[in-house]
């Protein structure tokens, strides 16, 4: 019988440890398809941050590198600048990104940093237990706020915006998990931020809308529902930077 659809060759065989309703698993398996697709394996080096996904070094067969919390970029910096015909990747969340690691996220990308960046946006800390995090939207119940984000709590960072105003970045995009046609655009995103790097043009980020459906408190059906229906109307999915002229 044909074999109609394999694990990618830059995904290992150890079974996730994600939620149930939880899309970390096909952002994991669009950037394991990119890269075997791309023919970058070999060449590869992913760098794993601090939450939900720090495991993220046991499911891609790939080079790995754990970094301490927040502090993703500057290893995948070091790594890049030490060898720079390699292929250097972060996988981070927005706890990690944009509290703890919003400067390293700003500089790196300041500085133009030949990397790309893989950013899990699921608007709360998934691993600690549902707290608010920078991008937690306004009205939304978590753990630190039980009767709602108001604006006493700050408001949304709508990081992907922000980084595009820098020199330094040559791409950024931010697509969504919520159904099969946003996840092949989000897999085009990817590919796009690949190809970036690998052609040497500069710092790369794709903002994956994500769903957290045990924090939440929604079943799978109906996180999906909530990044699709709500999550994208203060976070539109799109293009916010790309190269200039033909790349």
């Amino acid at each position: 019988m044909a074999e109609i659809l394999a694990r990618p060759e830059s995904l290992t065989k150890v079974p996730f440890h994600y939620c149930p309703g939880c899309t970390h698993g096909i952002a994991h398996r669009l950037v394991a398809e990119v890269i075997d697709e791309l023919g970058l394996a070999e060449k590869t080096i992913g760098v794993a941050s601090v939450g939900c996904s720090v495991l993220a070094y046991d499911y891609f067969n790939l080079d790995m590198q754990q970094a301490a919390h927040g502090r993703a970029p500057a290893v995948a910096t070091g790594i890049k600048r030490a060898l720079p015909d390699r292929i250097v990747f972060t996988y981070q969340g927005d706890g990690d990104l944009a509290s703890i690691g919003m400067g390293e996220i700003v500089h790196a990308a300041g500085r133009g940093e030949n990397i790309t960046v893989i950013f899990i946006n699921n608007s709360i800390y998934g691993m600690t237990g549902g707290q608010m995090a920078p991008t937690t939207l306004m009205g939304q119940k978590t753990t630190t706020t039980p009767e709602g984000r108001t604006k006493d709590n700050g408001f949304p960072l709508k990081v992907s915006e922000m980084l595009a105003t820098l020199d330094g970045v040559a791409y950024i995009a931010r697509v969504a998990l919520s159904d099969p046609g946003q996840v092949i655009k989000a897999k085009k995103a990817i590919k796009t931020a690949f190809t970036v790097q690998e052609k040497g043009l500069g710092f790369s980020m794709v903002e994956i809308l994500s769903t957290c459906p045990t924090n939440w408190g929604l079943s799978p059906v109906n996180a999906l529902k909530y990044v699709k229906e709500t999550m994208t109307r203060y976070y539109p999915p799109g293009e916010f930077k790309k190269p200039e002229g033909e790349w």
